[in-house]
């Protein structure tokens, strides 16, 4: 029997997220274990009047991909990818892995020339949505694989992910309207700030945001979502900071991750496990070694770490800073092939000052929003 949640979330993927309107260009990434999102994403972007288009995928493409093309190939873009992300107004993108792991023995060189390539593609994608031409999200269907990495059953795991997207069953745009009044409080309150300083356990980070702007993530790109974040000025990280969880990046788990900054860029990064992976990726291209986001999470219906980025960023009381590419409605200026998430708990014996004012303790804020 069909779940009938599937329905609810691919209305609110459609009707909500992206907002989908008559005659949009509209297309739709996955692979088929993710069949029955998929075709009801398909129905309801037809049922709004706009044209969709299908990307259905290899459940091994990534793994043929890398085994067996040339550095050519993996540096080229095709036309067709091109013309899609200068001229689609909307792109859906739907996360259902059957393996995670499918990418561990590749040589990171080769993922590391992918990005770099890809660069420019990305850098299309970011100022398109910047300026509001084109709208996106990302979202998971629940598989196996997935589950496992959560150390959940299949069923526990699809109750996870649905009671995240959608808490209100019988309103779920509601809620996320609601969200997005409460966190814009928090990204007013920003406005004209200057600096941030994070303390935490093995952590002493301080950036610059002067003329920076803060981004209210309320379900509009990433579904779950509950996170605000900026772009911070690109040489002013400074200080050290050690990640609480895994950094997780083309299915490559980094472990123990720490960073140096200097003037903005990474001069020294070491990892308990994968560390080779973790310095290709720094070293890719230039932006790499340097942050494009700070965020801070308030998602406090999602507390576990599940091993996917789209969930573990928004855990309530954590930050993350993404290394690389940054998005250029918050005035990052980064450009880069990668944008990695890296995530800090700062649940207990951390603090966020903001221009010398206390405003987050052990993962809550201390003022009222």
């Amino acid at each position: 029997m069909k779940d009938q949640r599937i329905e609810k979330y691919a209305e609110l993927l459609v009707n909500y997220c992206v907002a989908v309107k008559p005659k949009d260009k509209v297309i739709i990434h996955g692979n088929i274990l993710a069949e029955p999102l998929l075709s009801a994403l398909y129905k309801y972007v037809l049922k709004v009047g706009a044209y969709p288009l299908l990307d259905i995928s290899l459940l091994n493409k990534d793994e043929l991909f890398f085994k067996n093309a040339s550095e050519k190939q993996i540096s080229y873009i095709h036309e067709t990818e091109k013309h899609i992300v200068e001229n689609y107004d909307v792109d859906i993108f739907i996360e259902s892995s059957q393996n995670t792991k499918n990418l561990t023995n590749i040589n990171p060189s080769k993922i590391a020339l992918q990005a770099k390539a890809r660069k420019s593609i990305r850098k299309t994608f970011m100022h398109r949505v910047a300026k509001e031409e084109m709208r996106w999200v990302y979202a998971i269907f629940p598989t196996n694989a997935l589950a496992q990495d959560a150390a959940m059953s299949l069923s526990d795991y699809e109750d996870f992910v649905y009671n995240a997207c959608l808490p209100d069953l019988n309103n779920p745009i509601a809620y996320w309207q609601e969200l997005q009044v409460r966190q814009q409080k928090i990204v007013d309150w920003f406005v004209g700030k200057k600096k941030i300083h994070v303390i935490a356990k093995d952590t002493d980070l301080k950036m610059s945001i002067d003329g920076r702007t803060f981004s209210n993530c309320d379900g509009r790109e990433n579904m779950p979502d509950g996170e605000v974040f900026t772009g911070p000025i690109e040489n002013s990280v400074e200080g050290h900071i050690k990640f609480s969880f895994p950094g997780i990046y083309k299915g490559n788990e980094v472990e123990g991750v720490q960073l140096w900054f200097e003037q903005g860029k990474v001069v020294k990064a070491t990892a308990d496990k994968n560390e080779t992976f973790l310095n290709e990726m720094i070293n890719s291209d230039e932006g790499a070694q340097y942050v494009g986001e700070f965020a801070i999470a308030t998602n406090e219906n999602i507390t576990k770490f599940t091993k996917s980025i789209l969930f573990d960023e928004k855990i309530g009381g954590t930050i993350h800073i993404a290394l690389g590419a940054g998005y250029p409605e918050t005035g990052s200026k980064n450009e880069s092939g990668i944008h990695w998430d890296l995530i800090c708990d700062t649940r207990n014996q951390s603090e966020i000052w903001v221009d010398d004012e206390l405003i987050f303790k052990d993962g809550e804020f201390v003022i009222e929003f």
